[in-house]
């Protein structure tokens, strides 16, 4: 098997590289990579791993012809084109926890910071003046800090504003209040937090809806005097609006770690403001935090391709510890069913219904569908888990979903079924949660094992069948392996399947279906 090939930029951790190698893989080590030069050498790799420098667009990721993870050694993603990665089947990963504790503190220390005017104090002592009543600051205790974006950052902030005796107002449109009701934050709209805070921190991903999100009208709603901290993302700010605000007394500080432009272009007028706090871009900028990004990106990519454990995948459904586990093996069947659906289906179809049923329908099944959509897609080149559920759009699929508690005689079953010319309609299962079969085709009652290629024929429930398919195989040379009957009722249609330990040609086919009480014949390959 050929080496998992790997370029690292950016400075990645050395402690990172080492678990890459120990784990058998060949990794490049470069520094940042303008995105002309990375087009040129990413053919050559598997993996690409960055941090925030190296930009990851389009037409890097199109040019990727081997490009399966791109690993962003941290939090934010806006470096990387998150949409053509997934229509190109490529996993984005990140490391969100690894900075947690850097990130944290760092906001912690501009809010200090900027409190008690520490950097212009510095500034002053430093140029030989003693300017005490100049620097007048004030306490934290007591004083309400609003917190947008509860996340482990935005969580770990606001635990340590609590023990510094602060009220902490929090607005999350994605955290519930029983997500927080032993932590003595309020979860408040965006209006109330900016409206009551002291102090307002930003801890939130830049998006399409993130950006501007702090702009000259909710500006307006802070209180007089307020002070505003950023240690997540550069443009969540809109920084024109920011000076203004803070040159017209509005606000009484800033301290930003992070900007629209990086770096801070050296004609931005933030430059000339005394009461603005300034940092280049350090939220992360820890030895330890570097360290425990690199050791965690790096495990996720070897287990990603040793025990095909996918975690952290911004553009994948989670499946990990006991949802994983419980749907392992059914992700196999899902995709076999698919494919086996589509290779009977005559033509394209429009119309796909997927059914889950038993245990599994206790679970997130997200993981369980896109692998249905694979298989179903199996005809179409680079088609996988990442870009199935696009790819079916793009084909204009209409998919439905139900979920049964009772599989019948089964743990659990997943049935598959398309409509084209023909409805097709196939289900499978594990038995004893291990072997894989699929226990119905077209509701004909089967026990067939989906691997290899399997001989499908629809014919009357009549003797001689059997006899004349084993005659014409056994003239070819070709081995039976396995041999399953289906029937609704005696003497009506049927279904035969076999597995056959070798592929058979157009003539073979035509051959076997010649027979008067044969329909039809497919031939499967799994």
């Amino acid at each position: 098997m050929e080496k998992v090939k790997i370029l690292a930029t950016d400075g990645f951790e050395q402690e990172g590289v080492e678990i890459l190698k120990k784990a058998g893989f060949q990794v490049t080590e470069s520094a940042t990579l303008p995105p002309e030069k990375l087009s040129e050498v990413i053919p050559e790799y598997d993996v690409l791993i960055v941090r925030s420098a190296t930009k990851v667009p389009a037409e890097v990721i199109q040019r990727g012809s081997r490009l399966k993870i791109i690993g962003r050694a941290g939090v934010g993603l806006d470096n990387i084109d998150i949409n053509a990665a997934t229509a190109c089947g490529v996993i984005v990963m990140n490391a969100p926890e690894g900075n947690t504790i850097s990130a944290a503190e760092h906001t912690i220390g501009l809010l200090l910071a900027m409190a008690r005017k520490i950097p212009q104090a510095n500034a002053s002592v430093k140029a030989g003046l003693w300017e005490k009543k100049k620097f007048m600051g004030t306490e934290l205790y007591g004083k309400t800090l609003g917190v947008i974006g509860l996340g482990r950052i935005g969580r770990r902030v606001a635990f340590i504003a609590r023990g510094l005796g602060m009220k902490v107002l929090a607005h999350d449109p994605f955290v519930g209040q029983e997500t927080v009701k032993e932590t003595e934050i309020s979860l408040v709209s965006l209006e109330g937090l900016l409206k009551q805070a002291d102090f307002v921190t930003l801890h939130l991903p830049l998006t399409d809806k993130t950006r501007g999100l702090i702009n000259e009208q909710t500006l307006a709603l802070m209180k007089e005097g307020a002070g505003i901290i950023n240690v997540a993302r550069g443009g969540i700010i809109d920084e024109a609006a920011l000076y203004q605000a803070l040159c017209q007394g509005k606000l009484g500080a800033a301290a930003l770690d992070v900007f629209e432009k990086e770096p801070l272009p050296q004609d931005s007028p933030l430059r000339s403001l005394d009461n603005v706090i300034l940092t280049p871009h350090l939220g992360a900028s820890t030895h330890e935090a570097q360290v425990n990004v690199a050791r965690d990106l790096a495990t996720q990519i070897v287990d990603a391709f040793t025990r095909k454990v996918i975690r952290n995948a911004v553009n994948l459904p989670a499946a990990e510890g006991e949802v994983l586990e419980k749907l392992r093996g059914y992700l196999s069947v899902g995709e076999h069913l698919g494919c086996l659906v589509r290779q009977l289906a005559e033509g394209d179809f429009k119309s796909v219904y997927l059914e889950y049923s038993g245990e599994i329908t206790n679970y997130d099944v997200s993981l369980l569908r896109l692998s249905i959509l694979k298989g179903l897609l199996s005809d179409q080149p680079k088609v996988n888990v990442v870009n199935a559920s696009l790819v079916a759009k793009e084909r204009g699929w209409t998919v439905s979903e139900r979920r049964l508690p009772s599989a019948g005689e089964f743990l659990n079953l997943i049935t598959v079924e398309v409509k084209g010319k023909r409805k097709v309609q196939a289900a499978g299962t594990l038995l004893q949660n291990r072997e894989e079969r699929i226990v119905q085709i077209d509701s004909y009652p089967v026990e067939a094992i989906p691997e290899g290629v399997l001989l499908v024929c629809y014919n009357d429930d009549r003797p001689g069948i059997m006899g004349h398919i084993g005659t014409v195989l056994g003239r070819k040379g070709v081995n039976i392996a396995a041999m399953t009957l289906g029937r609704k009722k005696k003497g009506g249609t049927a279904i035969t399947v076999l597995n056959l330990d070798e592929q058979i040609d157009e003539d073979v086919l035509k051959e076997i279906e010649a027979f008067p009480a044969i329909h039809s014949v497919k031939l499967v390959q799994l």
